[in-house]
């Protein structure tokens, strides 16, 4: 068995075109991400997935990159091809626009995988701490089982309160983070399904996996991470590098 990250990274961000080469801190934006998930314990190999040349360019020497096709219709159908994992394999699916990923959390994900092999998918989760982002449609909620198993992924706030606010310290409300874990067997399940319609009603891949019977573990932590959406992300990013590099001289 395999442990295998893969970070994919394309050059057509619909809000941010070339996102990925960006420069943060004189650095491209995808070089940090290689850089903070090479640091995680449990990952035999990284990989990153581009159908862009520039973008393999400018990881050479860096990281394994692996040229897909051009046509894929998310995310998760480049990790697959690029991982071309084998059945028993855990693929670890980490967002190529985010550079401050903790390495710690790619490691908990792939340990709760291993734990118990029931589960087809792994994620994580933090939970939500204020009513503007339970109410905001960015934001996509999840709500959980008593196994930590994932119920349902919503933009929605979930579960709704019938009667009164919702209460944010009940631990209920949880905001979904966008990594994600695949045994190989149920990845190449995945991307030969077609998107169902929930999956297309909230616009969430992560659905088509609870559809088809799917079981995803959620793990749950503190850290919201920060990613790169649109040019103004990036002072903030290079604000919280910043302060990490002090703390570590």
């Amino acid at each position: 068995m395999r442990v295998i990250g893969v970070i994919p990274s394309r050059w057509g961000s619909t809000r941010f075109p070339g996102k990925s080469l960006y420069p943060i801190l004189g650095k491209p934006l995808v070089e940090w991400v290689v850089e903070a998930v090479k640091r995680a314990k449990e990952l035999d190999e990284v990989i990153v997935a581009t159908d862009d040349k520039r973008i393999a360019d400018a990881l050479e020497g860096k990281v394994k990159v692996v040229m897909t096709r051009d046509d894929h219709p998310s995310g998760t159908d480049r990790v697959a091809e690029a991982a071309g994992a084998e059945d028993e394999d855990i693929v670890i699916n980490i967002q190529g626009d985010e550079p401050l990923i903790d390495p710690d959390l790619i490691d908990r994900l792939v340990l709760r995988m291993k734990e118990d092999q029931g589960w087809a998918m792994g994620t994580a989760a933090t939970p939500i701490k204020s009513m503007r982002d339970l109410q905001a449609a960015t934001v996509v909620k999840v709500v959980l089982a008593e196994d930590g198993g994932a119920l349902y992924f919503s933009r929605l706030p979930i579960p709704c309160r019938r009667d009164g606010d919702a209460d944010l310290d009940s631990g209920l409300y949880m905001r979904h983070l966008g990594i994600y874990a695949y045994r190989g067997v149920f990845l190449k399940r995945l991307v030969k399904e077609p998107p169902c319609l929930l999956e297309k009603t909230e616009s969430l891949e992560q659905l088509r996996a609870l559809y088809i019977g799917g079981r995803i573990v959620v793990i749950k932590t503190d850290d919201e991470g920060v990613g790169v959406d649109c040019p103004e992300d990036v002072p903030r990013v290079e604000k919280i590098l910043k302060s990490m590099e002090c703390k570590d001289v």
